[in-house]
């Protein structure tokens, strides 16, 4: 009788506040992506002018689809499900091919968290790192937590602090991480995925909802500290052109002197750079990083939503809340402390995020008074941003297990973390060049959004309907939504998708076919990906026929029931 009560709690679990769901679809965006990624992006392609393709992409993408998903993801939870498959499965009346789109929806994110972790870790050692180098500055002894580096992170050089990074990631040879004694990276990586999987089994509400409350005023503050430090350094070396200013301006002009291969100087064109369609390219896929769509985490969070609560200014506000760690946080953060101290030659490391994380980045602490306290900031903001992002990358493939195998929370999350191990030992042991994560990451967090947000506006218009996806929208409205927003998913996002992701693929895919036919790695990964599609498709036909089964005998019950339970 107990387990069925906990059963039965488990099925209508829905979010404790309004608050706490725009701040969990916000933690799922705020991630590395923001404050890594987006300041490379806005310097290599067109500084100030970068932004225009990128508002336009936040206008015609973002928001509209963001909605959408919300919407989707309620009307989904009304009728008692919570995954992916589920929502598609039941909103679009029983269509098994829509079902199973939605099952595959749920792998993209989890094999993300396959390698997310693993980069979440980086964040978490850095931070103690930094930490036992801040206690050794009080006083207090310090501590490292490598036996070849003193408390804190500081090298001679930039090459020490390039070299520091590509032995903790052992980039330098696959395996390397397994030698227990030389890299502490492995146990970290461990324990990240505890922390996920924890926070996952406690629940929308006890679990994510919570650590979100805590985390966002967190990241909030330490975000502002290494604000208040780069704002106030002035010109810390005394050169021409070092100033916060000349940072800021590195990154946000929109036009900059280049170098031709002549050896002439020229300045860039505001239009030559807009009629560039890599930047386009680029804005774009910044704008998925960004807001998190189309990976199945908004539509599993909102289905937590309860039926009368409001959606619309949720949505919004979920995704302004994450355009303002991306634009201006991660925009002063980043890109002007690299100017300032490093010079114009920073540049050069500045469109990898993971160069500009932890290489660029690491070497201004070392240079910067007080650098320890503020790169142990830095990287704590870091992991506590990757810790939301990577639970909600987790969410999805939960609710779809225990949705399918009418599992408790507990089984299901314990079935996940085996499930989700397997990924991460295969990027964790292929650390050459990092080339397992590359590969992951291509393949998933680059072609996949493009895919399923094709097919998601083209279900959104054509299948559910516009009647359906407005009436949902208006539902509980605090304010009340734009009519004409279906219209645009329908006739301005989708034709813009299908442009941007033809031209995509003619960019990327067939260098990445290649890669396949030459490289063991590629190969590997590739097999384990196809593996993973199989199983689940399978699944999701044999949970879809249970579905129907289940509703032709009167065992589903009704939406009203659902919507009842909800916000009893």
């Amino acid at each position: 009788m107990a387990q069925k009560e906990k059963a039965r709690k488990e099925k209508t679990e829905h979010w404790g506040s309004q608050v706490g769901v725009v701040l969990a679809v916000a933690g799922s965006a705020v991630g590395l992506g923001n404050f890594l990624r987006f300041p490379g992006q806005v310097v290599t392609n067109g500084g100030g002018t970068f932004m225009i393709p990128y508002i336009v992409s936040l206008l015609l993408i973002a928001i509209p689809i963001a909605l959408c998903e919300w919407a989707l993801g309620r009307a989904g939870g009304r009728r008692g499900f919570h995954s992916p498959l589920g929502i598609y499965h039941s909103v679009s009346g029983g269509k098994k091919f829509w079902g199973l789109l939605g099952g595959l929806n749920a792998l993209a994110p989890f094999v993300i968290n396959m390698y997310y972790i693993f980069i979440e870790s980086w964040c978490l050692l850095y931070a103690l790192q930094y930490f036992g180098g801040v206690l050794r500055s009080l006083g207090l002894g310090g501590f490292s937590i490598f036996s070849h580096v003193d408390p804190g992170l500081y090298f001679e050089s930039s090459e020490g602090y390039g070299n520091f990074f590509g032995s903790l990631v052992g980039i330098s040879e696959n395996g390397s991480l397994f030698k227990f004694a030389s890299s502490p990276l492995l146990l970290s990586t461990i324990f990240c995925a505890a922390c996920n999987f924890f926070l996952i089994y406690r629940g929308v509400s006890k679990g994510v909802e919570k650590f979100c409350k805590f985390a966002a005023p967190l990241i909030l503050i330490c975000s502002i500290l290494v604000i208040v430090r780069v704002v106030t350094l002035g010109n810390p070396t005394g050169l021409p052109g070092r100033s916060f200013l000349d940072g800021l301006g590195f990154m946000w002009n929109p036009t900059r002197e280049v170098v031709l291969p002549n050896g002439d100087v020229a300045r860039t064109s505001v239009l030559t750079t807009l009629a560039n369609p890599d930047v386009w390219l680029a804005a774009s896929a910044q704008i998925f990083y960004s807001v998190s769509i189309c990976l199945g985490a908004i539509c599993t969070y909102a289905s937590y939503v309860k039926a009368k609560e409001d959606i619309a200014l949720s949505s919004i506000s979920a995704t302004m809340t994450n355009e303002f760690c991306e634009v201006v946080l991660a925009g002063l953060m980043a890109i002007p402390p690299a100017i300032m101290f490093l010079g114009a030659n920073a540049g050069d490391g500045l469109a990898s995020s993971f160069s500009l994380g932890f290489v660029v980045l690491p070497n201004v602490f070392g240079l910067m008074p007080f650098g320890q306290f503020f790169g142990f900031v830095f990287f704590l903001l870091l992991f506590f941003a990757a810790m939301t992002s990577s639970m909600s990358l987790v969410l999805p493939t939960v609710a779809l297990f225990r949705e399918s195998f009418k599992w408790t929370r507990g089984k299901s999350v314990i079935l996940a973390a085996f499930v989700n191990a397997t990924g991460t030992v295969i990027v964790c042991w292929y650390t050459k060049d990092l080339m397992a994560l590359d590969v992951f990451d291509f393949w998933f967090a680059n072609l996949a959004p493009f895919v399923f947000a094709i097919a998601q506006t083209l279900f959104i218009s054509f299948i559910w309907g516009l009647p359906n996806l407005r009436r949902e929208i208006a539902e509980g409205a605090a304010i009340k939504p734009p009519l004409f927003i279906g219209s645009v998913v329908k006739y301005i996002s989708f034709p813009y998708l299908i442009a941007i992701s033809c031209f995509w693929a003619w960019k990327n895919v067939g260098a990445r076919v290649h890669e396949i036919q030459q490289n063991r790695i590629a190969q590997l990964s590739l097999g384990f990906f196809l593996f993973m599609i199989i199983l689940l498709s399978v699944l999701s036909f044999m949970v879809m026929k249970r579905w129907d089964r289940d509703k032709a005998e009167g065992k589903i019950v009704s939406e009203n029931d659902l919507a009842d339970s909800q916000n009893s």
